[in-house]
Formats: structure tokens, sequence, C-alpha cells
């Protein structure tokens, strides 16, 4: 859809006011720690992957980049020196830096509101459900259960209909062939001849 409220939401929860009217009057302004990219004709969400072995939690020199307790990657910005390694080091081009700060910024999955037993703010905020958030198991499983509900259903996929071959009778040995074509174009004429 790329409406990118994920981004808003990310920049919003950011921000020192935590409030979309207050956001745009700080100074830095928020940025978000999600990108929505155009990709041919869809709008792909980018954020951190919050990799099992990080590349950048590996390359930061002064250790700004740690794996919190939950196993998410997050920055700790008053550490950090802006020596961009960690964004060298991301195969996804996550880490960005800011230079407004001086610092880099990445997604930290909203660790705060986790911990308060909430969404992230982009999952929260994302109006088409795009955006998920849980275990991949979880979702398997859910996606597996639709599956099967639709196929019970006879909806399996919208806009696609399943039918039955029904086998027409064939005309008869002497109607196929040469002398069927021969009818089927006899009506016609070219340059007013017959």
């Amino acid at each position: 859809m790329g409406c990118r409220a994920c981004e808003i939401a990310c920049a919003v929860e950011h921000s020192v006011s935590k409030s979309i009217y207050g956001a745009v009057l700080e100074k830095p302004r928020p940025k978000p720690r999600i990108r929505v990219l155009p990709v041919d004709l869809f709008y792909v969400p980018m954020r951190c992957q919050h990799c099992k072995d990080a590349p950048c939690l590996r390359v930061c020199p002064t250790k700004a980049i740690s794996r919190s307790d939950e196993g998410y990657v997050i920055l700790n910005p008053l550490k950090c020196i802006g020596c961009l390694m960690c964004t060298l080091a991301c195969p996804f081009g996550h880490p960005r830096y800011d230079p407004e700060t001086n610092v880099v910024i990445k997604c930290d999955f909203c660790i705060d509101r986790l911990r308060e037993g909430k969404l992230p703010a982009c999952v929260e905020a994302c109006p088409t459900g795009a955006l998920r958030f849980g275990r991949l198991e979880e979702f398997l499983t859910e996606v597996a259960e639709e599956k099967a509900r639709e196929l019970l259903s006879g909806a399996a996929v919208p806009g696609v209909v399943v039918t039955k071959p029904v086998e027409l009778p064939r005309p008869p040995e002497e109607a196929r062939g040469v002398p069927l074509i021969k009818k089927m174009y006899s009506p016609a004429s070219w340059g007013g001849k017959s």
C-alpha cells in the first residue's frame, strides 16, 4: 500500500514528546527506524532483522550495539561515536547514520513497548496487517489453519475458480479434419470473389 504509517509511528515512538503533534516541532526531528522502499510494484518495509549472529554487534568498537535480555539487537546512542562500522557490516543496510545527531540509528523493536506488553509501534500502526510481530511457528500455524478453512469452504483463492472438466461429444469422424476446415471457410470471400 505504501502509506508509510509505520514510518510515522516509529518516528513518533522515538520522539521526546511521544506525540505526533509535538514530534514535528522537535529539534532534531525524530527519525523512523523503519523504511518503506518501493520495489517494482510493491512497497517493502525494511527494518533491522535482529540477526542471531549480528555483524553490526561484532564490529562496534565502543560496544554501543548490544543484545537485550529478550534477544533484540539494540543501540545505545550515548556510546555511539558515529564511526559507521555497523552500517558497513550490516548485510541489510539497516543501521543508518543521522548527520543531525552524529550517531547511528537502528530499529530496537520498540523494546520499552514490548516490556509493557504492547506491540512495536510500526506493527500497531499498520492498517493492512502487512507488518506482524511474533514467533514464526505461530504464523505458520495460523496460515496453515486459514488455508485449511479456505479449502474446506471452497474459497481457496479469491479470483480463482476450480472447475470440473466436461467432455463434450465429439463430431463424427467425417466432420473432422480438412473437410471441416473447408466448410468453416467456404462462406468467406476476399476481393469480392466467392
